[in-house]
Formats: structure tokens, C-alpha cells, sequence
């Protein structure tokens, strides 16, 4: 006999993604892809369950042999308690194994290419960060990328006017 699931847990199963960085897709060319944890405080998770996070502004740096993400924005609860002082865009560690640490200095290390964080969902009730190692795109990209979204989207409205 199974125990009926709490709300916030079918919630987080329902939705897993917290935040997405969809201006990173359009600025750069994401060329690797690695799941990575974050060390967070407590009134971060809970600020997260409540789907109060934004990475857009967000990017990782490699410092001592540690991976941080830095610039993202968790705003804090109304209810976190007294005793704690509450910061929106503090630096966070990322929790990653050293086989991807040294893939991702050798990808930062090589010309153009940054480390920028994609998207942030739950995983096994554990909060994780899609990162990707990306490399800049240039003015002609980008308009080509809208081309290419823009013809996507007519085309699929050609087929549901046809269907």
C-alpha cells in the first residue's frame, strides 16, 4: 500500500524545472551539457519550491579548482526567518566531480568559450543546474537563429491550418 504523495512533491514531479536561461540559447552555441548540484542555504530551497529563482543574469567561474555560480537571483521568502540575513545574488558553489572540473577548465581555457547556466530544476528532490560550456555567437547567428524559429513557427501553423 502506497502512502498518498505530499502537495509540494507532486508539484515538484509534475514541473521539474525551476528556471530557464532561454537568452543563453540565443546568445551562445552550447557545445556541452553537465548536471550539476548547488550548495544552498535553507531559505534558498525554500524560496526554489516556491519557484522564486532567475538565472538569466547568471554565469559560472572556475576559482581554485571550484566552480561557482555567480549572478543568479533566488529572492527570499517573506516568512525565512529573523536570525538570517537573506542575500538575493549570492555566489553559490557548484557540486561537481574533478573529471568535470578539469573538462571544464580546458573548455574555458580555449578561446571564446564561457560557461553559462541553462536551466535549474529538481532531480530526486535535489536541486540541479544544467550548465553548458557555450561559445559567443556573432550578429549573423543570431539572425539567423530568429529565421530559423520564425520559419518553424509559420510552418507549423501552415500544417494546422491544413489538418
Amino acid at each position: 500500500m502506497t502512502t498518498p504523495r505530499k502537495d509540494k512533491d507532486r508539484k515538484s514531479a509534475e514541473n521539474p524545472t525551476i528556471a530557464q536561461n532561454k537568452r543563453a540559447r540565443y546568445e551562445y552555441f552550447i557545445e556541452e551539457k553537465l548536471e550539476a548540484g548547488l550548495a544552498l542555504q535553507g531559505w534558498e530551497v525554500k524560496s526554489l519550491r516556491a519557484g522564486k529563482a532567475q538565472i538569466t543574469e547568471g554565469y559560472v567561474i572556475i576559482k581554485d579548482g571550484e566552480a561557482f555560480l555567480i549572478g543568479a537571483h533566488i529572492t527570499p521568502l517573506r516568512t525565512v526567518s529573523t536570525h538570517i540575513v537573506a542575500e538575493p545574488t549570492r555566489t553559490r558553489k557548484l557540486l561537481l566531480n574533478r573529471r568535470e572540473l578539469d573538462s571544464l577548465v580546458g573548455a574555458v581555457e580555449r578561446k571564446g568559450h564561457t560557461i553559462v547556466p541553462l536551466e535549474l530544476y529538481w532531480s530526486q528532490g535535489k536541486v540541479k543546474l544544467e550548465i553548458g560550456v557555450a561559445k559567443g555567437k556573432q550578429a549573423h547567428d543570431k539572425r539567423d537563429t530568429e529565421k530559423d524559429r520564425d520559419w518553424q513557427r509559420e510552418k507549423s501553423r501552415l500544417l494546422r491550418k491544413r489538418g
